[in-house]
């Protein structure tokens, strides 16, 4: 059983038939403005520029807000890697800030005070990327006032976050340009892909610009800068198009699947879920934290007795400061990244789980529980 498949039927079969029908399968076509159009309807923004995966939808969200060499980008330590090797593609580089223990997200307080520090050491901060970690919205309305003093622009890394809502406000909309995923385990799919959106027209006519290799407008191909082959396809927007008719029910899912296996933690000592607190979170991925000392058993424990029955779980992410490649970056550290990546773990959350499935994982999780009472 896996942590996240994709949730496809008959009705994305039929939008891409259609497409492949229509003799539109290249990165250009109606089905791909229309879904541009949808999802910045959906989200509530006037620009999106779909691209083919959400690594290149972070990497122009940052050129567009002027990242480069010399340049400073603060990221979350606790995320997946792309968003910082994203910052390594501009040229400039990541500075790593730790997270809020109940969400995971980067932690306001601790990104005030790292702030300070650069700009009293003269250092180009040209962005902070806040992550929505597995679905749940950072705290913007804290991190948008420390970021708008230092003249800071933040980008949303949404990628996982399509779909919720933070203080009424759609995930997407949050910053100066905003980066979605729709790769294969995502809320929605189109199997590869991304976007970006924004409110800033200048912003998205430059990512568009540099998505389609910089080409100039002349008869022959006309080039005066580095750009890049990033534009989604026609055929995959089409799968994208029938996604996003089934957001609602699929995330409705996901919720369901969280709410019950937060039934099943709620009395047991020493484990809670991440972001729990938050109802307006698509739910992405639920994940438990667990206090060994107090629940007498670890995460890892319960994961090994999970994967025994053929039920995939998967850690927290491994935080960005512990990684090899970001060995010896700086970073504003607090300890709450490293226990979460050492306490946590992923339960299988996909939307196409059926409820025979979701049964087979809480017995199996509540048989270990009664093993350890």
């Amino acid at each position: 059983m896996l942590l996240s498949a994709p949730d496809v039927g008959l009705l994305e079969q039929e939008y891409v038939m259609a497409a492949l029908r229509s003799g539109w399968v290249a990165p250009v076509g109606p089905d791909l403005e229309e879904f541009e159009r949808e999802v910045a309807g959906r989200v509530g923004v006037p620009h999106a520029v779909a691209v083919n995966s959400g690594t290149a939808a972070l990497h122009l969200a940052l050129l567009g807000v002027g990242a480069g060499p010399g340049d400073v980008v603060v990221v979350p330590t606790l995320t997946f890697v792309a968003t910082a090797n994203a910052v390594v593609y501009t040229g400039a580089r990541p500075v790593f800030v730790d997270c809020d223990a109940a969400t995971g997200n980067l932690d306001p307080e601790v990104l005030a005070g790292l702030l300070a520090e650069l700009r009293a050491e003269g250092a180009s901060v040209r962005a902070v990327l806040a992550v929505d970690l597995f679905g749940c919205c950072a705290d913007y309305e804290r991190i948008l006032p420390v970021c708008d003093g230092y003249g800071i622009p933040v980008v949303e890394d949404a990628a996982e976050s399509l779909g919720s809502r933070y203080h009424g406000r759609a995930a997407g909309s949050f910053g100066r340009v905003a980066a979605l995923s729709f790769n294969g385990n995502k809320i929605m799919t189109t199997s590869g892909g991304g976007m970006v959106l924004t409110a800033d027209p200048v912003l998205a006519a430059r990512a568009r610009h540099l998505a389609g290799q910089a080409r100039l407008p002349a008869a022959h191909y006309e080039h005066a800068e580095i750009g890049y082959n990033y534009r989604l396809s026609n055929l995959l927007a089409a799968l994208g198009r029938a996604q996003l008719c089934r957001l609602d029910e699929m995330i409705e899912r996901r919720r369901a699947v969280h709410d019950a296996y937060a039934k099943v933690f709620a009395d047991v000592a020493g484990v809670s879920l991440l972001g729990d607190h938050d109802p307006a979170a698509n739910r992405w991925l639920t994940s438990i934290v667990v206090d060994p000392d107090r629940a007498g058993w670890r995460a890892g424990e319960l994961a090994a007795f999970l994967s025994a029955r053929n039920v995939e779980t998967r850690p927290i992410f491994k935080p960005m400061h512990l990684q090899p490649l970001y060995a010896g970056a700086r970073a504003a550290l607090t300890g709450t990244a490293e226990r979460l990546f050492r306490d946590g773990l992923l339960l299988p959350s996909g939307s196409a789980l059926v409820e025979d499935q979701v049964r087979r994982v809480i017995d199996a999780v509540t048989e270990f529980l009664d093993g350890h009472r």
